[in-house]
């Protein structure tokens, strides 16, 4: 493992590992920052990520330009708790991130990790208003049986993007159980940070591996992000009335839009950032679905990062 800086020997029998990547919402990483933080996680290893992350832009400061920094990938312990944490600061695809995802799961191995858990955000049409649902979705039937005993609602079908839902496929070709716990936020607000929803995760794992957690500071920070949630949704009303209404929550995206174009759209936007080229087929799936005029300020963000 070339590509691992190891700080210091653990020993914790059989852990348990929760990872997470930056997404929708921040809330996969908001969770396991957050549960690390007030768990004291302390650091042990990290990954050297020169060779799995490609800068897609330069940062310019008093008109003079520089690479990037690399994103850290760094793994914490917990020993009271029998938690390894891992956290990168950034995703990465195609081969680059299949290499990382072997190598993580290399790590895990040799630490014997019995299980390992991930989050995500589930973009659904409901207020800030409204409670966040955590779903859940396994790679073996024992461990999604356990989640439904722990109140979380199962996900039938779909699709979960990124890293965080790829780790469960290559952990179940290594035989190691694996679960992503998806939580509800508002779709409109894909961009901005949602700690309701990384909170509806810590408390599921709290439930799960029976920890105590304290939320007063992630309470606040609720409080605060509802505050500007508030003013967005305000402004939605007054352009689309009927935006918002309770709809079945498996429903994601305006009415009548099916699930798997809301995931087609988000992986466009995505795309659009390295392949200016996907823009047509972006605001083509956009305007089929008489959704230019929602996305529109997003859309329009995408070409102003080239100004």
């Amino acid at each position: 493992m070339s590509n691992m800086k190891i700080h210091q020997e653990i020993d914790i029998k059989e852990p348990v590992l929760i990872a997470a990547w930056p997404g929708m919402g921040n809330v996969a990483l908001g969770a396991v920052n957050y549960l690390r933080r007030k768990i004291e996680g302390t650091i042990f290893a990290e990954i050297e990520a020169n060779q799995f992350f490609i800068p897609e832009s330069i940062v310019i400061e008093e008109g003079l330009a520089r690479l990037p920094g690399l994103p850290k990938s760094v793994f914490f312990c917990s020993p009271q708790h029998g938690l390894v944490m891992f956290e990168s600061d950034a995703q990465t695809g195609g081969l680059h991130g299949t290499h990382l995802l072997h190598l993580i799961l290399d790590f895990a191995q040799k630490l014997q990790v019995r299980r390992i858990f991930t989050g995500a955000a589930f973009p659904v049409p409901m207020s800030h208003k409204e409670r966040s649902v955590v779903y859940g979705v396994a790679n073996q039937k024992d461990l999604r049986d356990q989640l439904s005993k722990h109140r979380l609602k199962i996900m039938q079908s779909g699709q979960v993007s990124g890293l965080n839902g790829l780790l469960l496929g290559y952990a179940a070709q290594r035989g190691i159980e694996a679960a992503c716990l998806l939580a509800t936020m508002p779709n409109y607000a894909v961009s901005f940070p949602n700690p309701k929803a990384s909170k509806a995760i810590v408390s599921a794992l709290s439930r799960i591996l029976n920890i105590r957690v304290d939320m007063t500071e992630i309470d606040a920070f609720i409080r605060e992000t509802d505050r500007r949630m508030k003013a967005i949704e305000e402004k939605i009303q007054e352009m689309f009335p009927t935006a918002g209404k309770e709809e079945p929550v498996e429903q994601i995206g305006e009415k009548g839009v099916p699930q798997y174009i809301m995931e087609k759209i988000e992986k466009l936007f995505q795309e659009v950032r390295t392949d200016r080229d996907r823009a047509y087929e972006l605001k083509r799936e956009l305007d089929r679905w008489n959704l230019f005029k929602f996305y529109e300020d997003r859309f329009l963000d995408l070409f102003k990062e080239d100004q």
